[in-house]
């Protein structure tokens, strides 16, 4: 015991050198600083880009490894189901543990688990596809490694945006969360153009760069992110808020199918390029990534231009973001080719782009400031429950008719479309959304 006690102290002793010899100088010192500050979002929001482009590189690759691994279309999609659903518990356990023990060591959590995630992900197919992992083993075993992102994953974005809320002025933290936020969806961005240049490498060289970035990003917060304020432990907390509340449940209505709709065409269209184009498993990952690419711009064209620039209301985004995505759809039961394809998916994108949003911003106006921190988990909560059912119903859907889960998401969103017309909360939003993604933008699983 005595040794292990001693192997700690000059454990934490070389640490602490290590972190004061590369860390910039007066990050820990300043931590508090405008400047102190300033280094310490850049280094968050470098780190969580890999969440995202572990996302959308994965989505890009996985319908081409799934053929090579004789994997149905609902069993690729399934393979993200169980994941969502953990993640819809475990965000908010790690949130409430990093208030009482602190942000950076849940953000480290965060980080490694989705590296071993997407390691262990890569390492079963490529065990695979080598014949070495007998063929009833493969899907089981993505299915749990996959499930590794939904249990510790889910650890770091709560954590990471506590941690910017501890260090900002109410004035300043919108902004602050915003650009947190957004390492998400620049990350989701480049994904599918940097998969599609790494599968020279091999098909798998995306998952085994963004696992392991995700550990060198977790190294770093751990060497470089300062946390000498400890949050607060005797925080006034609002009021238990229940989804069935009638100001909240309109928007858990209004999430549940938007996120459906949003969830399916995304882990459907690699497939569905592979089908419709007749290309290789190379060309489709490839053709996949640009067009996942294009969508992800698109949503981040409305989210940091119309959205932030222009004056629009609550009532516009979610009525005209509604209405894109319905359209981006019915192009995509069109027989397309491929610029079609990707011109639908853009449209996808500028639609969930303005749609999320005005979402987020409408449900946090809908309640009182004591309650902004349970409409906020209710909703991270309810865009997680749409990648439960949507993998497995979509690719159900597409083993009958490859359009039919496009199909599907139109009759969704046109369904949604005329409920925000006959419900009266929604159908008389007219907010300016001067601050949209304050509650809304992180809790993405």
């Amino acid at each position: 015991m005595t040794f292990l006690k001693l192997l700690s102290i000059r454990t934490q002793t070389y640490l602490a050198r290590v972190r004061a010899r590369f860390a910039p100088q007066g990050l820990h010192d300043n931590a508090t600083t405008p400047e102190g500050r300033r280094r310490a979002m850049l280094l968050l929001f470098l780190c969580l880009m890999a969440n995202g482009l572990g996302q959308t590189m994965l989505f890009a690759i996985l319908p081409s490894i799934a053929r090579d691994l004789k994997l149905t279309e609902w069993q690729a999609g399934s393979i993200f189901a169980l994941s969502a659903a953990i993640w819809v518990y475990s965000s908010s356990f790690w949130g409430r543990q990093s208030d009482r023990l602190g942000r950076r060591p849940f953000i480290l959590i965060g980080l490694l688990g989705f590296g071993a995630s997407m390691l262990g992900l890569a390492s079963v197919m490529a065990m695979g596809l080598a014949g070495v992992l007998p063929a009833v083993l493969i899907w089981p075993l993505l299915v749990l490694t996959r499930s590794l992102h939904g249990v510790f994953g889910s650890a770091a974005f709560p954590a990471a945006q506590a941690y910017i809320a501890d260090r900002t002025a109410p004035a300043e933290r919108t902004e602050a969360i915003a650009t947190l936020s957004a390492s998400f969806g620049l990350g989701a961005a480049i994904g599918p153009g940097l998969g599609a240049a790494l599968v020279y490498f091999g098909i798998l060289a995306p998952l085994y760069f963004v696992g392991g970035l995700a550990v060198v990003s977790a190294i770093a917060i751990w060497l470089l992110l300062p946390e000498r304020t400890r949050p607060i432990e005797a925080q006034q907390l609002g009021p238990k808020l229940s989804w069935r509340d009638p100001r909240v449940l309109p928007f858990v209505i209004f999430g549940l199918i938007l996120g459906t709709a949003g969830a399916i065409p995304v882990q459907i269209i690699g497939f569905f390029i592979l089908d419709s184009l007749k290309t290789t498993a190379d060309q489709g990952q490839q053709l996949t990534g640009v067009a996942l690419m294009a969508s992800s711009v698109a949503s981040l064209f409305a989210q940091f231009v119309l959205v932030q620039r222009f004056k629009l209301t609550t009532r516009f985004l979610i009525h005209a973001g509604v209405l894109t995505g319905l359209l981006s759809n019915l192009l995509l039961i069109i027989e397309p080719n491929y610029g079609l394809i990707v011109f639908a998916l853009l449209l996808s994108g500028l639609g969930f782009g303005m749609a999320r949003p005005g979402h987020a911003a409408a449900s946090s106006l809908a309640v009182t400031p004591l309650e902004q921190g349970s409409v906020a988990g209710i909703m991270g909560g309810v865009s997680a429950v749409g990648f439960i059912f949507a993998p497995v119903l979509g690719g159900w859907l597409y083993g009958f008719w490859p359009e039919a889960p496009f199909v599907l998401c139109a009759v969704l969103m046109l369904a949604l479309y005329l409920y925000v017309l006959a419900n009266p909360r929604l159908s008389t939003l007219d907010v300016q959304v001067n601050v949209p993604e304050d509650d809304g933008g992180v809790p993405k699983s």
